[in-house]
């Protein structure tokens, strides 16, 4: 697992806003400090140098006290094996 950055809010739609210390690929992973899984990368946004990443929740309960805590995620590798070739 990697360090993506700490969650700054919650969105009125319901979204965690991570201010992301480096760019996640959309559809990863996303953990807390303890290691339990709290939802999936939904989009990236911002500058390169410190990308806000939108995070769907998979469970309601955890958008209570997220503000201010580690966010963890893991990402896929990725070697262009599923590339669409023309």
């Amino acid at each position: 697992m990697d360090f993506l950055g700490v969650a700054d809010e919650v969105t009125s739609e319901g979204r965690i806003i991570v201010l992301g210390v480096v760019a996640p690929e959309m559809g990863d992973p996303v953990f807390d400090a303890k290691q339990k899984r709290i939802g999936t990368v939904k989009r990236v946004f911002g500058p390169v140098d410190g990308p806000y990443v939108s995070v769907t929740p998979a469970d309601k309960t955890v958008l209570t006290n997220i503000s201010g805590k580690k966010i963890y995620f893991e990402g896929a590798v990725s070697y262009g094996k599923n590339k669409r070739r023309n």
